[in-house]
């Protein structure tokens, strides 16, 4: 059963694809649909408090500069590249202002499990998205309301309380369970992602079938944004990191963890408070950003067997 798990998520690009191509076939089933983004939303985020104890939090927090780090690329480069980007591109309001909200929120769920692929640091990865999500309370609103606010009314105070209500209560709650029934949830752990997986893949067809009637004109000058602005995310959490002397694991985990942003909880507020079409970029960096760090994370494994081979050590893999 947990292979079979394992599998399915493996293999999540393709099913954004497969319900990119559903959605936009047969929109009228999943536009109705909208109402379910935010408790969906809420227990993506459930999942990963579930997923986490207090005790993982120590051991990264005693390097608190990395964290500050990677935490500062997150919220400074992330927002600005967004803005920039779709400045250059010259996307409509609608479409900024969603690619403004992916640049503003926390790391994304599926960051953890791409940093141990990719050999990373998983607990200062897991550490990081905590960290992230929790500022992203104060931070997301603020940014968005700082790139944005002079095109668009940002509703700062009920965004703030938004974000308290799907992301942070859900995750201090699921965290707070796992630490009282560790035991008893370890055997239902490997479901959260499973659960993750498959409700992301709902709120991408959601979204699809939003926009069905726009995708044409939309899609081609999105899909080139969120592809520059993943590449910034990446490009900058990588190099910024070696130049301020960290290792190797390190890098990529700050690589991985600027470069992959909560999308999910950029389409749900981009619904709630703004358009539908707001909420495609969030949906189109969903299916990206898992692919070109699930790109990454084989390049890098490759690099790390050749470099083994070489020195005659034995490789150590995932499976």
């Amino acid at each position: 059963m947990l292979k079979w798990i394992e599998k399915f998520n493996r293999l999540f690009v393709v099913w954004a694809v497969l319900i990119c191509v559903v959605a936009a076939l047969f929109p009228s089933t999943f536009a109705p649909l909208k109402f379910l983004i935010v408790p969906l939303l809420m227990v993506v985020m459930f999942g990963m408090g579930a997923t986490l104890r207090i005790e993982d939090f120590k051991e990264p927090l005693k390097r608190p500069h990395v964290v500050m780090l990677g935490v500062s690329i997150q919220y400074l480069i992330m927002p600005l590249a967004a803005y920039l980007i779709s400045k250059a591109l010259k996307l409509p309001t609608e479409l900024m202002v969603g690619m403004v909200l992916v640049g503003s929120v926390s790391g994304g769920t599926a960051s953890n499990v791409v940093a141990f692929l990719a050999g990373g640091d998983v607990p200062l990865s897991i550490v990081m998205t905590a960290v992230s999500t929790f500022l992203a309370v104060f931070l997301t609103p603020l940014l968005t309301d700082f790139y944005v606010g002079a095109t668009v009314p940002v509703a700062v105070l009920p965004m703030f309380l938004s974000i308290l209500k799907i992301v942070v209560i859900p995750v201090a709650a699921g965290i707070l369970l796992n630490t009282l029934f560790q035991e008893k949830l370890e055997k239902i752990q490997p479901i959260f992602p499973f659960i993750s997986v498959v409700t992301i893949v709902i709120l991408i067809g959601i979204i699809i079938g939003l926009n069905q009637s726009r995708l044409a004109t939309l899609a081609l000058p999105m899909a080139l944004a969120v592809i520059l602005h993943n590449a910034c995310g990446l490009t900058a959490g990588y190099g910024l990191s070696r130049l301020f002397g960290c290792d190797e694991k390190t890098c990529r985990t700050i690589a991985i963890e600027a470069g992959m942003q909560n999308s999910g909880l950029a389409v749900a507020l981009s619904i709630k408070y703004f358009t539908a079409a707001s909420a495609l970029p969030g949906a189109i960096f969903s299916l990206w950003h898992n692919l070109s760090g699930s790109f990454l994370a084989t390049i890098w494994t490759a690099m790390d067997a050749r470099k083994a081979k070489k020195e005659g050590c034995p490789v150590l893999t995932t499976e």
